[in-house]
């Protein structure tokens, strides 16, 4: 349920550390709470998420918000609005304090059109991302709420992470009320 990428964060490491021009690459910290990207805006780098988890979640025309996926560490950021020259997609805000380096878009252009490495671990992340999404709708679809629920209660627990009601309510696509049943008959 949350996301990484260990490889992907391996290889940004590695370049960062080995990288004069910091320009191109450099290390942010965001508090919880902050965005690191906004549904609708410009995307000004790509980021690669070294530490914390954040949400990615999409705000529909009703007001109400719909979370795809928790991201965490190795998890790239921007990266298909890069590549389709588009404006965010989703919004991504940080759960916990996330450190995440930010990757200037010239560098993450040259490094998909002139590193095989590089070009295969995104690859690979795109795959992944098709995935967890087919699966993750398959499983809403054929599951009960409280079975997903049952799954999200047990990640909190696993990652030592508190996750809001109307955290779990988007990332499981039901009303908080929905949600509220779903807890009483879990217990």
């Amino acid at each position: 349920m949350i996301r990484t990428n260990p490889s992907v964060l391996s290889f940004i490491d590695d370049l960062y550390n080995a990288h004069e021009r910091k320009e191109n690459i450099q290390l942010k910290n965001f508090s919880s709470g902050q965005f690191l990207l906004q549904q609708g805006q410009q995307v000004a780098r790509t980021l690669v998420i070294k530490e914390g988890i954040t949400k990615c979640f999409l705000s529909e025309e009703n007001d109400k918000d719909y979370i795809v996926e928790f991201l965490g560490e190795g998890e790239t950021l921007g990266d298909i609005e890069v590549i389709r020259d588009i404006k965010c997609l989703c919004s991504i805000q940080a759960i916990t304090p996330v450190k995440a380096y930010l990757v200037a878009i010239p560098f993450f252009k040259s490094l998909m059109n002139e590193n095989l490495e590089f070009n295969k671990l995104l690859l690979g992340e795109f795959a992944e991302r098709i995935i967890n999404t087919s699966t993750r709708a398959s499983f809403q679809q054929l599951y009960t709420v409280e079975n997903g629920l049952a799954k999200l209660l047990e990640l909190q627990a696993e990652q030592d992470i508190t996750i809001s009601k109307e955290d779990m309510a988007a990332y499981l696509g039901v009303t908080i009320r929905s949600l509220n049943r779903a807890l009483k008959n879990l217990k």
